[in-house]
């Protein structure tokens, strides 16, 4: 019976399965070295592109900041010009209108009958006078309801006054300015100068 010695044959094999093991071990660690270096290299690639893009934006920003500053300091000096515009224009219209309202009050005043004062708050006019009898004051009132430039006349009060031993009806009313249905400078440029005082 012939013996054969089989452990150098196996030794030779696991030899060769530990090197086998070896080389795939080390291939497997090259393998995994160079995914984790070009997903590194990715990651940075995409941080940095990423932080590129922030850094443009935010000198957009900065630069939208500025502008945005300057349309706001325009508007502030758009609304300061308007403001001033504004206080012009009612200026003038409150120059004209003064002259409109006395001379449009001295035409609607009856016979007998006096103003002591004439007070303005915006288009709120309150009036104070006199007058010999309450139907002068009752005329009045309807003069100032068909007026072309005031409207809502109110009488607050009305009473009996004695005046260098006469007899007076001392009242108060308040009466609206309305705008007129004719064009305001061309009625102004028409308009005679009166006085305020009665005509009787």
């Amino acid at each position: 019976m012939i013996r054969v010695n089989l452990l150098p044959h196996r030794q030779i094999r696991r030899d060769a399965r530990q090197r086998e093991f070896g080389l795939m071990a080390a291939f497997s660690a090259i393998a995994a070295t160079v995914i984790i270096f070009m997903g590194w290299t990715y990651i940075n690639s995409q941080t940095d592109a990423q932080a590129e893009r922030n850094k443009r934006l935010d000198v957009a920003i900065v630069k939208l900041d500025k502008e945005i500053a300057n349309i706001k300091d325009l508007k502030d000096q758009i609304s300061t010009m308007l403001a001033r515009k504004q206080v012009v224009e009612n200026l003038q219209t409150n120059r004209s209108q003064a002259v409109v309202v006395l001379d449009e009050l001295s035409r609607q005043l009856p016979e007998g009958m006096y103003l002591k004062s004439i007070k303005q708050q915006g288009n709120e006019i309150t009036i104070e006078g006199a007058a010999d009898t309450n139907a002068r004051v009752a005329t009045l009132v309807r003069n100032l309801s068909t007026s072309k430039w005031m409207e809502s006349p109110n009488l607050l009060e009305i009473k009996s006054v004695i005046v260098n031993n006469i007899k007076q009806n001392a009242f108060t009313l308040k009466v609206n300015i309305k705008v007129p249905k004719v064009e305001t400078e061309d009625t102004t440029a028409m308009a005679p100068k009166s006085t305020l005082k009665g005509r009787g």
